[in-house]
């Protein structure tokens, strides 16, 4: 198994897969598998391939951009490595720029990291069960 397996499960699992746009808890236009930006609006609909390759082109994309913005991961297990990248690909990098939890990955105070990133489960200010579970599931990567 790789680090792309086991982020790919996490997005599946956590996302789902919807083929027509929708709002997230956030109010942000999102499809297939948790897929938001440019040209995704009320009346964006794609095809399950779409879906699936789009899956594959950011989830490949958040794995290096969490090696790259906390290089210490480069040398980490694949479920650190795929825990982090979950962050990115449901946060965006941004947040994990701004946060305490890459403080910590950059140290590599585990510990300290699953408490920063437990911290990560609520949208405007509400907590929803759906990320406290996703920010536990990290959590346990964390420290495999």
């Amino acid at each position: 198994m790789t680090a792309l397996e086991i982020l790919i499960a996490l997005i599946k699992e956590f996302e789902g897969c919807k083929l027509t746009a929708y709002r997230c808890p956030a109010g942000i236009w999102t499809i297939g598998y948790g897929a938001t930006g440019v040209g995704i609006n009320e009346h964006t609909v794609w095809l399950q391939q779409h879906a699936d390759e789009a899956l594959m082109e950011n989830a490949l994309n958040c794995l290096h951009t969490a090696i790259r913005l906390s290089p210490t991961l480069r040398d980490e297990s694949i479920y650190k490595q795929a825990a982090i990248a979950d962050f990115i690909y449901n946060l965006g990098a941004g947040n994990y720029l701004k946060s305490s939890l890459k403080f910590r990955v950059d140290q590599k105070n585990w510990v300290n990291a699953v408490h920063e990133i437990k911290k990560w489960d609520k949208v405007k200010g509400v907590p929803l069960k759906g990320l406290t579970k996703r920010r536990a599931r990290e959590a346990e990567l964390i420290l495999q």
